[in-house]
């Protein structure tokens, strides 16, 4: 019956780091797509009249 029981603690070796790379790769490109889709893609609406565009700094108050 000793056969048949679970291993005692989480396996160690290759496979983990196997995982790790690769959840550490998947990250990585799924930042890089979403910074190059936010720089290529034009928004589908325009900006709210009340706010300036982000390029534009704000007018300061004169003191």
């Amino acid at each position: 019956m000793g056969r048949h029981r679970r291993p005692v603690g989480p396996v160690q070796g290759p496979t983990r780091q196997a995982r790790r790379k690769l959840a550490a790769g998947l990250a990585g490109a799924s930042a890089l797509v979403a910074t190059v889709l936010a720089l290529t893609v034009d928004p589908a609406a325009p900006p709210a009249p009340d706010r300036a565009p982000t390029g534009v700094p704000a007018p300061q108050a004169a003191p």
